[in-house]
């Protein structure tokens, strides 16, 4: 069962790609967002609410789970006092925990948000599956290509519903470029680049803020850039559909900055930059730094004919550009389509209130979520094996899937 927001009307592919071709490719754009929206409407109808639980403190504390119609936040829970706190007075909740190992125990909760620190992703989440709960992660998926296993097994053995929290996923240029790539409007995407920056350079209040807590160093303490690429991966796997099966990476390793010697991942680089080929033979080019005077997460993608650029933390505005034809710039938006309690803005691009939605839905509707396992570890495990490709000089290495065998 398709996603509510990714469903498709019953306007055959045929007589839309006839409209698109008669009407040019702004009037595909518009038919695109008009069928994105008729999708939304499709949306099955319920009274009935799940019972969730949220944990961690930090960025779990972003998203809107008492907003939505259909969920009850019944419990929260965070190591941290001031953390749960924090959680307990976002989401107006009275019951909280001192651990996920406390939470998942609670009989009234149906699902568990985890929003914990990345090496803990696949602990958590084996975790609260392997006690009967559906479960969303905050991304990556895995910083490991056995843990990215252990993660399959769990949802398979247990049978319960798993998303991870991806945010470019529903940025809205990504809703609107999936609709365009599943109707056959952009026709192939053969080339594409994607980026995702978060400085924390040296002597930075980013770097202090991430890096430690309390004076002791944080999980993110020098974490590799490309074992977080699915800011990046979410813009090829999430709207085309393809697979990466090889990648070559580079790395930069700074000199200068003693804060980056001796950590916890052995990890020497700030930036790495890496090119990927897809199942379909197609191109990618995956920049990820913590280091760059730089923000944000985009794509480009380039077809024979079309190409389509997100919006930039430079300015630049999302502009399709066509073949011998003037510039489009729609004012892309799909708020309306939710629910008007999750009307709200949120973070990465107003995404959150859309995942927020769709994994509620998925759990009430009892079907897989937009961004599934296994959706989940193919966006995760490029990015493990580019690290591995940098540390050996960029030699080109084979991505492993991970998909069930047809």
């Amino acid at each position: 069962m398709k996603t509510s927001l990714e469903s498709s009307t019953n306007v055959s592919r045929r007589e839309f790609l006839r409209g698109a071709a008669v009407a040019g490719f702004g009037a595909a754009i518009t038919t695109a967002a008009q069928r994105v929206a008729a999708a939304a409407k499709q949306e099955a109808k319920s009274d009935r609410k799940i019972r969730i639980g949220v944990v961690g403190g930090g960025f779990g504390a972003s998203f809107q789970w008492h907003l939505d119609p259909n969920c009850i936040v019944e419990a929260v829970s965070d190591l941290m006092p001031d953390r749960r706190d924090r959680l307990m007075k976002t989401y107006k909740c009275a019951k909280s925990y001192e651990s996920l190992e406390k939470l998942i125990l609670d009989k009234n909760i149906e699902a568990v948000a985890v929003f914990t620190g990345a090496p803990d992703h696949v602990r958590h989440s084996v975790a609260v599956m392997n006690a009967g709960k559906h479960c969303i992660t905050a991304v990556p998926a895995a910083i490991s290509l056995e843990q990215c296993q252990q993660l399959i097994k769990a949802k398979e053995r247990n049978q319960r519903r798993y998303m991870m929290a991806e945010t470019s996923h529903y940025r809205a240029g990504s809703i609107l470029m999936r609709q365009l790539c599943r109707d056959g409007v952009f026709g192939e995407v053969v080339y594409s680049e994607v980026e995702y920056y978060h400085p924390a350079r040296k002597g930075s209040k980013e770097r202090a803020s991430l890096w430690y807590r309390d004076g002791k160093p944080t999980w993110r303490h020098n974490y590799p850039p490309m074992w977080y690429p699915t800011h990046c991966t979410d813009f090829v796997v999430g709207v085309t559909g393809e697979r990466f099966v090889e990648v070559s990476c580079l790395g930069r390793a700074p000199r200068n900055d003693p804060e980056r010697h001796n950590s916890q991942y052995n990890n020497p680089f700030d930036t790495q930059v890496a090119l990927l080929k897809t199942d379909r033979g197609n191109i990618c080019r995956c920049n990820r730094s913590g280091a760059l005077h730089a923000h944000n997460e985009r794509a480009q993608w380039f077809g024979e004919t079309v190409a389509v650029f997100m919006e930039s933390w430079a300015g630049q505005p999302f502009v399709v550009k066509q073949e011998g034809k003037p510039d489009l710039k729609p004012e892309l938006d799909f708020m309306h389509l939710l629910p008007p309690p999750l009307r709200v803005r949120s973070g990465h691009g107003n995404s959150h209130t859309f995942i927020t939605h769709e994994f509620v839905m998925a759990v009430i509707e009892d079907r897989e979520p937009s961004v599934d396992v296994y959706t989940a570890v193919a966006e995760t495990a490029p990015g493990i094996v580019a690290h591995e490709s940098a540390l050996k000089g960029g030699e080109l290495l084979k991505i492993p899937s991970f998909d069930p065998k047809k």
